[in-house]
């Protein structure tokens, strides 16, 4: 199978019976064969084929950013990778929203994130998603909020084969200094659900500086998010958690100035 065959096949490999972190090991240590160039991305995107044995036709795919290959930004450093894993990371403490498995690793092009690729219906996004009920993706909506995400385009929102919606797309993530940019207006001036500021309220503790090396089921997580991030985007993301908390309603938005382009 080659990899465009590959990547439009609708669903992935088999990987019933593996658990996440054994897809991060897959992710980080299988060697890399086949790679192309994605050809909607802003920056230099890959998808790439990794040589493992998997049940099944269809190989295991990445989407691998490397660093070498972003373009210059004035409200973010170089290192947008470091913000994929970081955003991955607090995905997996708060439970919420679904983002692919995400690491940092070397690849053909020096050091970048990759993630496992998500196959998807081409034709959904958010806006032809939302149709079917806007508040599944509230928890996307309050993790962009919370990580002020620059970048919420409506093809930032995948579906796979069993309907599963999958968040994408966070390398503008944790910049206090950058607005929020999304499409999800339909939140706006919305409360937070009880499930989302319950699992906010367990994430408020772990950030506090005296606990980011304590022990703690989380631990592992929170530490090395603290050490992919600067000191001052951890401040940032304690402050919005706190903000969020005192006040869990969906801010305001204007829909000129705090939106994505393009919009998908």
């Amino acid at each position: 199978m080659t990899l465009q065959d590959a990547v439009n096949a609708p669903r992935g490999p088999e990987l019933d019976g593996r658990s996440e972190d054994d897809l991060l090991r897959l992710l980080k240590t299988s060697e890399i064969g086949e790679i192309g160039l994605h050809p909607n991305g802003s920056n230099y995107v890959f998808v790439v084929r990794f040589e493992t044995d998997l049940d099944g036709d269809v190989p295991l795919l990445g989407v691998y950013k490397p660093q070498a290959g972003e373009r210059p930004l004035r409200d973010f450093p170089r290192g947008l990778h470091r913000r994929e894993r970081a955003s991955y990371l607090l995905s997996r403490v708060l439970g919420w929203p679904a983002i692919p498995p995400t690491v940092i690793r070397e690849g053909p092009h020096g050091e970048g994130s990759v993630q496992l690729f998500i196959h998807a219906d081409a034709d959904e996004t958010y806006f032809t998603m939302r149709e079917e009920g806007a508040k599944r993706f509230e928890s996307i909506a309050g993790f962009d909020v919370l990580v002020n995400n620059a970048d919420r385009k409506g093809g930032a929102c995948l579906k796979d084969a069993d309907g599963k919606v999958w968040a994408i797309d966070h390398g503008l993530t944790f910049n206090s200094h950058a607005r929020v940019r999304t499409v999800m207006f339909e939140f706006c001036g919305q409360p937070f659900s009880r499930r989302l500021i319950e699992s906010l309220e367990r994430l408020r503790p772990q950030l506090a500086p005296e606990a980011r090396s304590s022990a703690g089921p989380d631990s592992e997580l929170v530490g090395e998010l603290n050490s992919v991030l600067s000191q001052r985007d951890m401040d940032g993301l304690s402050d919005r958690l706190d903000t969020i908390l005192e006040d869990p309603v969906f801010p305001m938005l204007d829909e000129y100035y705090n939106v994505p382009w393009p919009l998908v």
